[in-house]
């Protein structure tokens, strides 16, 4: 997928949803509820039960939603997922081999930055949009905001400590959208398996956003 796609995807629909399944068949029922509660942009984390296959999995039972990975760490790693369908890449890091072996392939990948320096070496080096984590132990909406002055024209998604009650606060500061992880996925409610309440909070983060 080129990266004007991707870019006008994270515009229209301005949440991830971050998958960290402990086992595939969770994984699968997670990625279902959130999509049924409106949400598109899909990651299952590479650290997930049966990542590939499970992703694999997703983009032929959720055509309408676009399904990437995240949690890479090599250029093995990225190259596994790009081959079980991955549509999108995100990393912990800065990795200007994982970088060049994403644009290779035309995969968009979201290196994982904190600092200004970080965050411009990612862009760089040709990152297609950089993940800023963990954001909330830095100051949340308030350092994305302050990025904004130098560092206005590269796409910005925080993650950490993002929830449905503040998302709306980091778009307002300026990033082009924002992953959420446990925030949408209480332990408690995937252990009941209630689904339909984690496609509640979904619908309701969708709607803070619109």
């Amino acid at each position: 997928m080129p990266n004007q796609i991707w870019l006008s995807q994270l515009q229209k629909h301005r949440a991830i949803a971050v998958i960290r399944a402990p086992k595939i068949e969770v994984g699968q029922q997670m990625a279902m509820a959130v999509a049924s509660g409106g949400m598109q942009l899909i990651e299952i984390t590479w650290n997930s039960s049966r990542a590939g296959e499970l992703i694999t999995q997703l983009r032929s039972e959720l055509p309408a939603c676009t399904i990437g990975t995240g949690t890479l760490f090599n250029v093995q790693q990225l190259e596994e997922a790009i081959a079980s369908g991955a549509q999108f890449l995100f990393t912990p890091h800065v990795d200007p081999a994982m970088i060049q072996a994403a644009q290779e392939e035309d995969v968009p990948i979201i290196p994982g930055a904190m600092t200004p320096t970080e965050i411009v070496t990612a862009w760089s080096q040709g990152a297609s949009c950089v993940k800023v984590f963990p954001v909330q132990a830095v100051g949340g909406a308030d350092y994305i905001k302050s990025l904004q002055g130098p560092l206005g024209q590269i796409p910005l998604i925080p993650t950490g400590g993002v929830t449905v009650e503040n998302a709306k606060e980091f778009l307002q500061a300026g990033a082009i959208a924002v992953g959420l992880s446990g925030e949408l996925f209480p332990k408690k409610l995937v252990t009941e398996g209630n689904w339909e309440a984690i496609a509640s909070g979904a619908r309701k983060l969708i709607q803070q956003l619109s």
